[in-house]
């Protein structure tokens, strides 16, 4: 069995008196994209902030490998390589791509906010940025002005600014939303390229992406975890397709 890179253990988060998450424990593997579903208010944004560190956790812990990271903040755990992309664009529409790849790789240096002339002198930055676009293929979108891309390929760069970060851990908050069929086909092949040496959790509505892509789904209802195991495990879940698929409704490959 593969590494286990990243562990959720039992987490738990309370709003006042509502247990957004409770008891969840989900372990994202070394070359293996982990899925994340469940219906609206299911915790699923929940889970990936306290993953992340947007969110504390009331109770249970993260660990990176064997380092209890449970109390690093967001930019502490992006240094320590979890990066995590979000649904809102956070992409700097005025600038190129290759700009703002080199701003995300820009970030997990010291003096990070430097004047950017100086950055533009940082080969390894440089290099860094390129390898980033290169691996999502935007080598030839490399001086175009972000704010002339489209959709999917804004998406693209998005991945690509986690990727330039240098994190081994990507937690991806549904990066295939507001794609089209074709597009989505591609993010879900760029997905499965990016997947060897790395652990990915990809929270995602996309049903027919997500059965495509991930090794292993993880199906949360009502903040707790349902079920986790195979898609073809989740796919024959009479629990999974009563609580979140519909009954009797399928799900094709």
């Amino acid at each position: 069995m593969s590494e286990v890179m990243l562990t959720a253990e039992n987490l738990t988060r309370h709003f006042g008196g509502l247990a957004a998450n409770q008891d969840v424990s989900i372990h994202l593997r070394r070359g293996e994209l982990h899925a994340l579903l469940g219906p609206n208010g299911a915790g699923k944004s929940t889970c990936i902030n306290l993953l992340s560190g947007d969110l504390a956790p009331t109770s249970g812990r993260i660990l990176l490998g064997d380092r209890d990271i449970t109390s690093l903040s967001a930019p502490a755990r992006s240094l320590a390589g979890i990066g995590r992309s979000y649904q809102r664009s956070n992409l700097f529409m005025r600038f190129s791509v290759f700009e703002n790849a080199r701003l995300a790789a820009q970030s997990r240096k010291p003096r990070a906010w430097r004047m950017f002339s100086s950055a533009l002198a940082d080969r390894a930055l440089n290099e860094c940025a390129d390898a980033a676009l290169a691996e999502v293929g935007l080598t030839a979108s490399r001086e175009r002005v972000v704010g002339e891309l489209s959709h999917g390929e804004r998406r693209q760069l998005e991945v690509a600014m986690v990727l330039a970060t240098g994190s081994r851990v990507l937690l991806l908050d549904e990066p295939l939303a507001g794609m089209g069929a074709q597009e989505s086909h591609h993010m879900v092949e760029l997905l499965r390229r990016l997947t060897p040496g790395r652990a990915i959790l990809l929270v995602e509505h996309d049903m027919d992406a997500v059965f495509a892509a991930a090794h292993t789904i993880t199906v949360m209802v009502n903040g707790q975890v349902l079920e986790t195991g195979t898609p073809s495990a989740i796919r024959e879940s009479a629990a999974v397709r009563e609580a979140y698929l519909g009954g009797d409704e399928v799900v094709h490959e």
